[in-house]
Order: C-alpha cells, then structure tokens, then sequence
C-alpha cells in the first residue's frame, strides 16, 4: 500500500502535470515501507551521503540496488552532505567519500547543498549547520567548474551500459525494511545488489544460467536469508527459476508468514521444500541439483562461486585499499577503480576480461590513453595500475587485442624525467580587498600562508596568484611536458605562457603544458585559492568593530587552529613517454 497508493499514487499526480517523481528509498526513524518497492514506484531514485561519518553506509546500496532491480539506470545521491567545521571543505577532501559510493553504483551526483545568497555585502554569507557550502560566495566556487567536470565525467561513464553484480541478496517479506543482509558475506572481487519478492515474482527469469531481469541485469547466485518464512507463490517461482537452471543458495523456509489460505499455505511451503531442498541440511549435505539448476545451503560464498566456477570480476588487494564498479556494454567493458587511501598504490588488477586492449580513462583530465603492459590470460587480464593518493580511474576495455610483450609497471607508467624544479623567488599577489596585502609580496621558498609571521597572509582567505619566470633549454621532441604542482590547498588555476593550463584540485596535482611551453623563457602563473577558515578565525582575533566577515552559523572560534593554505610545492617540470 505504501509503495503502490502513496508513492505511484504520488508518481500518477506528478505525471498528470507533466513532472517525474523522485525520492530517497529509505528512512530513518520511522520508515513505513520495503524499501526496494517503495523506490520502485517512483520514477527516479536517490541515495545519501555525508562527507565523514557513517551515513550513507546503507542508504546508497539501497538506492543503486533498487535503479539496478527495476532497470533505473541513473542513481541520485544526495552528495556530501555534513555538519560542522563550516566552511573548511574543498573537493580535495571530499572526494573518498564521493567515489567510494560511486563504487557502490551512485551515477548522478546532487550537490548538497546551494544556498541562495541575499545579501552582496556580507561574506561569506548565509549558510547552515548542515551541508558543504557549495554557493557563489564560498572563496573556491570561482573554481568549482574544474571538480564540476570530473563529476559529469564519472556520472557519464557511470551511466553506460548496465551494472555488473553477481549475487542477489533477498532481503525478505518483511516490512518496514530499509535495507538487506549480506549472508554470507561477500568475498572481495564481486559485487551485489539487493532484491526483493516482488521483481522475482513478476520479473526474474533464467537465461544461460543466469538470473535475469527484463532491462538486462543478470545475476548468478540467488541468496536466500536465514528466515523461516516464504509466501507460497514465491518459493513456487523460485522452484521454477532453479528447475530453468538458476543457483540457488540459503536454508529452506518453515511457512509461510501470511494467514491466508492457511494451514494450506504452510503445508504447500513444506511439500516443496521437500522437493527443492530434500537432504540439504547445510551440515551433512550442502549441495543437490533439481532439474537444471542448484540449491546451495551451509557454504561460504567461496565455495559457492568455486562450484559454479565464477571467477572475481575484478581481483584487488584484500585489505579493502581499492574500490571498483563495473559497467557492461555490448561492445566492451567500464571499470571504476577509486583508491580509498591517502598513500600511493601499486596495485595488479586482474579483471574478467580477457582479448581486448586495456586503456585508461581520467575522469579528472579527460585524458584517455591505452595501456600497453598487460597479461591476457584464458578469461581475465591483468593491468599493472599506479593510483595517487585518493585518485579514481576508469579502465576501459573495447578494442580487441592480442598478447602484449610487456606487463611491466613502468610501461604503463613511466617514470618522469625531471627537466627543472622552479626554486625562489616567487612573487604573489594577495588580494587587498580580501585583507591581503598590498604590494606584491616575495617567497624566497613555496611556504604555508598559514604559518606566516604576517597576519595578512597567516588569516588571508581567497585566491592569491603566485607568478614564477623560467627558462627551458630543451624540450624532448615526442614527449609530453607535465607541470606538477606538488601539494596545495585547496584549488588552482594554472596559465603558462598567458594561456590557460587548467585547474588542479585534487591528487596528482598534475597538468599536461606540451602545447603550451616553449624552449627558451616562459612564464608560469598559479591562482590558487583556499578556504573562509582562515579570515573567520582572523577575524575572530579583532575587536568586533574591525571584523569584516559574517556568516550565519560560524562553528569556529579564535583559538581554533589555522587550516594550511597555498601552494606548498615541490614545482617541477617533466618530460614523459607514453
């Protein structure tokens, strides 16, 4: 009734005046519904996630599991959403988050959250306790297109072909339920969604072996949980999916849990557990065949892929470093890969696919580039991988291919020569009318405007454009030149030459210039950008006649420590053949 009257009543009204509905398929508190149908009655569907702490741990599986069940193929997320610390994030910090849930099947990011600006002359403005200050106000939306980009980016990818999981978890007949059990626990390598009775019943079929739905999605194992209850009509389509040649794997229900038709309904639950399960005990036997298919019960989800032969999708490190998602297309294959971790991994890949010539993907430059060190073995490949700290990448398979003659990491990857380091001085221009200095001001070396002896720059928050001249005697014909920044915080543009490089914002803190740099004297300008953290605690230091900025909800105070800010560097300028 909730799903049916309340949300595709809802859906019906909206369509009546030309509008789609769209919803968040859980909640806390008091949630009414299953939350699989309740998402499925309306149009489109979102998930949630805060950029720390633990939401979003279950609302986006629930989210990505119901576009993938009822072939919805854009997945909202109401996206880095938190509390506190206003003003202190940036791209760069909120990304894990972001990509992890990407992983999970997120494609459609909604930016929580804008908040409209009402006054122009106070800064930085209106804003809440809640939510990322993603608005014209905050000190690093004049940059904001260069993360915009790699959301459309990875949202795009996201978007193509259909999602690739192997197992099914049922989630039962209960309700309220807003999300499943993952019983037995997945091994790393595979993915899931969650499914409910009422896509088996009216959608499920089998086809090669697979459990398949009638936009394309396909699983291979069906997991039943450790409950004692089962409808008749359902255990009666599940007996005819494993009879069709669907795996099956679970213990067998008792009765059924509705007073319908009873005791009929129980003894019609018990004849056909009977007939499916007959000795599988999940003690003494764990396995028995019923017509062309498998039921499974007592066995770990190891032994159960080993039994039908289902190789990892996507074999990664253990420890849970790397994330991935996998889309599939007619033609070839998407894969997600997000290092969840702050240091660089090498990492070895070996993903089910095999014939077709690996290429790289940055969702962060738009760069795309084959892969040429790869190992075909007889149905996956391995694809040596360098990751930066937190950086995500596609690996894309489409073209076919033969063997490679290298699998070597450096071939995919070489190592950069360095051409120069740009050393001091370095002359910078704050912003006077963000409380920055007035003339120019000169570093000898890169430092942190946080830890200056000059309160101008120590509290300064805005964009600062640092300006460095250089000379390059050579330039390597066929390579490509790279501008690496080093480390910053938060964001920045880069022109060389007077011509627009591109913004950089997140790890590697890396451009190409080949088209823009020249032999002989160039000219390099950095606009970087930092946080309001730094002017609200400056200014909390001023007796309240001399303060400048305002905002409605300041959760710092004047002892709160400084955030670092600027370029940090090393700036180098490399050479590399791909």
């Amino acid at each position: 009734k909730v799903a049916y009257d309340y949300v595709g009543g809802l859906r019906n009204v909206s369509h009546k005046y030309s509008l789609t509905t769209w919803l968040e398929n859980y909640g806390h508190w008091g949630f009414p519904g299953e939350f699989l149908m309740y998402g499925g009655q309306s149009d489109e569907i979102g998930g949630e996630f805060w950029s720390e702490g633990d939401l979003g741990n279950i609302e986006n599986r629930a989210a990505s599991s119901c576009g993938h069940i009822y072939g919805k193929n854009k997945i909202s997320a109401e996206s880095n959403t938190s509390a506190g610390n206003s003003f202190a994030r940036y791209p760069a910090v909120i990304k894990q988050r972001a990509d992890r849930f990407f992983a999970e099947g997120i494609n459609n990011t909604l930016l929580h959250v804008y908040i409209s600006q009402p006054y122009e002359d106070k800064n930085p403005g209106v804003n809440a306790w809640f939510g990322t200050e993603f608005n014209r106000k905050n000190t690093w939306f004049s940059q904001i297109d260069v993360y915009i980009a790699y959301l459309k980016r990875v949202n795009f990818m996201l978007q193509q072909g259909l999602n690739v999981a192997d197992v099914a978890y049922f989630i039962g007949e209960d309700a309220p339920v807003m999300t499943g059990v993952t019983d037995p626990p997945l091994p790393g390598g595979y993915q899931f969604d969650y499914i409910n009775a009422e896509v088996i019943e009216k959608y499920m079929t089998v086809k090669n072996g697979s459990l398949t739905l009638p936009h394309g999605t396909q699983y291979k194992i069906l997991v039943l949980p450790k409950l004692e209850t089962m409808r008749p009509e359902l255990l009666t389509k599940i007996k005819q999916l494993i009879h069709e040649g669907a795996i099956v794997m679970g213990p067998p229900p008792k009765r059924s849990p509705s007073l319908q038709n009873q005791p009929e309904s129980d003894r019609q639950i018990q004849s056909m557990v009977k007939e499916i399960w007959a000795d599988v005990d999940g003690v003494n036997s764990k396995l028995r065949k019923f017509g062309k298919g498998m039921i499974m019960n007592g066995m770990n989800m190891e032994e159960a892929f080993a039994l039908i032969n289902c190789i990892p999708d996507c074999q990664l490190p253990q420890n849970n470093s790397i994330h991935y998602g996998h889309r599939t297309l007619e033609n070839g294959e998407i894969y997600f890969l997000s290092n969840q971790t702050n240091e660089e991994q090498i990492v070895y890949p070996e993903f089910r696919v095999t014939g077709k010539q690996p290429e790289l993907w940055d969702p962060t430059t738009g760069s795309i580039r084959p892969l040429s060190a790869y190992e075909l073995k007889e149905r996956t490949t391995i694809v040596p991988l360098k990751l930066a700290p937190f950086e995500s990448v596609f690996v894309v398979f489409l073209k076919k291919t033969g063997p490679s003659s290298t699998n070597a990491l450096d071939d995919n990857f070489p190592k950069p020569e360095t051409i120069v380091e740009l050393t001091g001085p370095w002359i910078i221009n704050f912003d006077p009318s963000q409380r920055g200095p007035e003339k120019p001001v000169i570093f000898e070396k890169l430092q942190d405007w946080s830890l200056s002896s000059d309160e101008q720059i120590k509290y300064y928050s805005g964009t600062a454009i640092y300006n460095k001249e250089f000379s390059i005697d050579e330039l390597p014909a066929g390579n490509k030149i790279i501008l690496d920044l080093g480390e910053l915080v938060a964001m920045a543009k880069v022109y060389v030459n007077g011509n627009y490089a591109g913004g950089v914002w997140t790890s590697p803190w890396q451009l190409d210039i080949t088209n823009l740099i020249t032999k002989g004297k160039n000219n390099l300008k950095v606009e970087v950008v930092n946080t309001w953290v730094n002017r609200l605690i400056g200014d909390l230091n001023l007796p309240k006649s001399q303060r400048e900025t305002w905002c409605s909800v300041n959760s710092h105070t004047a002892d709160s420590p400084l955030q670092p800010s600027g370029l940090f560097g090393p700036v180098t300028i490399s050479s590399v053949k791909y």
